[in-house]
């Protein structure tokens, strides 16, 4: 229950995060405000590392030197979500951004990469993330697309005389 909570909080503040960084870059720029934000990150996360961690910062013994590709990726999606919000709102740059993460989360939970245990890829698993596709698409397309909307035929009124 808690790893839920702290799931919704994270998308939460992702989403106002993106929102803030996207008012932000309209004054300084996306690589400006990409630096400020994750500087400023920087600069809040070392205290509460050691005020709430017991370990040492840089003791990284046995962890594979491509996994500090994270904070590389932390630019990119600082960046590329601000960006995306701009060209596209933030529902919908959010919407393809939570489809894109299910799509690679089921990947990597399916072969098991990066260390992680293999889980098998479920039909269930495989309508879900159809089920949000399409979501996505309704959402997206919703108004463009007129699927269920009546045709109106030309009616001719005949008038008979009796």
């Amino acid at each position: 229950m808690f790893g839920i909570l702290l799931s919704i909080i994270a998308g939460v503040l992702i989403s106002l995060q993106n929102v803030f960084n996207t008012r932000i870059s309209e004054k300084g720029g996306s690589w400006a405000t990409t630096t400020i934000v994750l500087g400023i990150g920087l600069v809040v996360s070392i205290p509460v590392f050691f005020i709430m961690d017991d370990t040492h910062l840089l003791d990284l013994g046995g962890v594979h030197p491509i996994y500090l590709l994270g904070g590389v990726f932390g630019v990119g999606i600082v960046y590329g979500l601000m960006r995306g919000m701009q060209e596209l709102g933030p529902a919908y740059a959010v919407s393809l951004v939570m489809v894109s993460q299910l799509a690679l989360a089921s990947t990597i939970n399916t072969f098991g990469l990066f260390g992680f245990e293999e889980m098998a890829f479920t039909i269930e698993k495989a309508v879900g993330l159809g089920l949000l596709i399409s979501g996505v698409l309704v959402y997206k397309l919703g108004g463009k697309v007129k699927i269920f909307e009546k045709t109106k035929k030309d009616t001719k009124t005949t008038v008979y005389d009796v």
